[in-house]
């Protein structure tokens, strides 16, 4: 089986190229990093849900997160600024094609009802944001283990400075997007 990474290199940056009539192969966009972030509101009342979590996250990605902390305080929600209430993880070269290639391959064929995924989460500039009701379609999350299901969001950041460039980008690593 070929890996992502090699795919990208010998498949999709000609077609790309072609596509879009690059004259330099420094133009041809290319995924830069792969960002998970998962909040929990929770874990003002219990700050032990964070441990949890970055254990899910560190299974999933194979990479130790990192704590997020509150930028404010909300006195509504209880929440002082500085209290950890989220686990994040950046992923860039061999490890960001490994946890593509398991996203687009296993995880997401498991979710309920998959249609493919949404192309309404670009943000203008060549980025996509894909939003995940639970880590149970991660197949190193077992299912007797967790207390709750949570979600995630995933950030794809590019190169590409369209939305086009970026969809096709995508799609042509095999992203599957809904028609």
């Amino acid at each position: 089986m070929a890996r992502l990474s090699d795919m990208y290199t010998n498949d999709v940056r000609p077609k790309l190229q072609e596509m879009f009539k690059y004259s330099s192969p420094m133009q041809i966009p290319r995924l830069t990093k792969v960002t998970i972030n998962s909040g929990v509101g929770e874990a003002v009342q219990n700050p032990k849900l964070l441990e949890t979590v970055s254990a899910e996250i560190t299974a999933i990605t194979g990479q130790k997160p990192v704590l997020t902390r509150a930028k404010k305080s909300i006195s509504n929600f209880k929440l002082r600024e500085g209290m950890p209430i989220g686990v994040r993880v950046t992923l860039r070269r061999d490890r960001m094609y490994e946890f593509l290639d398991r996203l687009i391959n296993i995880a997401l064929p498991r979710v309920r009802d998959f249609r493919g995924i949404s192309s309404k989460g670009f943000d203008g500039r060549g980025n996509y944001n894909l939003g995940l009701k639970e880590q149970l379609i991660f197949p190193e999350i077992d299912y007797d283990k967790i207390d709750r299901v949570r979600g995630m969001s995933i950030a794809f950041t590019t190169t590409a400075r369209t939305d086009d460039e970026a969809r096709q980008l995508l799609t042509l690593m095999g992203m599957p997007f809904r028609k």
